[in-house]
């Protein structure tokens, strides 16, 4: 459940991005969400106990650095490159190197959970595929996006980053409530303040869409909150795995709030997701 609600602050995160991204660039959005994040946690955490480990402190804030990456890198990617590769692409990469990982490090799903994990790969490839709509703009716009070897770079950067994200957050050990969360955010700003700088981007939305930025880091709060609290009490494969559904929500408030064409394999997607969830819960 924990793994679910994670899924439903990212999607509902980055749905709420996206319409920012449609008035400034999206980095000015994150270099106030980020560290509004941080407040949030912080004035927070405190109600929630825990101690100061180091090392979950400093697993926090290595995925704090992972995220912030991933996110300048997949900006850039989209940016360069064709959505419809380099979005299904990176989902993958965030879905799968974590599965990857915990059966390496000796987890050993049951039967239908590992045939949830395989159906949840394959709903997170097809509900992050960019409609007919999407591709038929870039062609008339003059422009048409190529996946050139430094979008190929970026794209994969990006999905590696974002997934060892999810490493570094099932590594935080139980005890140390939400402090390793404080450390994560801190050191994801630090990251996107310094490409805000080095890029002379550093300059902070204004209105309407800096209330949406502070929306964002409400979902950024409780997204990775119910991530990191999922980690703790189950598999690195089942619970990545389910967090990587966000797309879903995503597609799903699309098409409910702003009336957008869904392509036909999201929503295969996204009946495949349920499916997936389902085998998952009762193995």
């Amino acid at each position: 459940m924990l793994a679910l609600v994670a899924a439903v602050g990212y999607g509902v995160s980055d749905f709420v991005g996206g319409v920012a991204s449609r008035r400034v660039a999206a980095l000015r959005v994150v270099i106030v969400s980020y560290p509004v994040s941080v407040a949030i946690v912080l004035a927070i955490a405190p109600l929630f106990g825990g101690s100061f480990d180091p090392a979950a402190l400093a697993w926090g804030f290595a995925s704090g650095i992972a995220g912030g990456l991933a996110v300048w890198w997949f900006y850039l990617a989209l940016a360069e490159g064709p959505m419809s590769v380099v979005s299904p692409l990176t989902a993958v990469l965030v879905a799968g190197i974590p599965v990857l990982i915990g059966l390496f490090m000796g987890e050993r799903p049951g039967p239908l959970a590992l045939a949830g994990i395989a159906l949840a790969l394959v709903a997170v490839v097809l509900v992050s595929r960019e409609s007919s709509d999407d591709a038929l703009a870039d062609q008339t716009d003059g422009h048409r996006p190529r996946f050139t070897r430094r979008v190929a770079i970026l794209t994969a950067g990006s999905g590696v980053a974002f997934a060892f994200t999810f490493v570094f957050l099932h590594e935080i050990g139980e005890g140390a409530g939400l402090w390793p969360l404080a450390a994560s955010r801190i050191s994801a700003t630090a990251v996107v303040w310094g490409v805000a700088l080095a890029t002379a981007q550093f300059v902070a939305p204004r209105g309407a869409t800096l209330r949406l930025a502070v929306y964002i880091a409400v979902l950024d709060v409780i997204g990775n909150a119910a991530m990191m609290f999922a980690f703790q009490g189950s598999m690195l494969s089942l619970v990545s795995v389910l967090g990587s559904l966000y797309p879903a929500a995503t597609v799903l408030l699309a098409m409910l709030a702003l009336d957008e064409r869904v392509a036909s394999m999201q929503k295969v997607g996204m009946a495949v997701a349920l499916g997936a969830v389902g085998l998952i819960a009762v193995s």
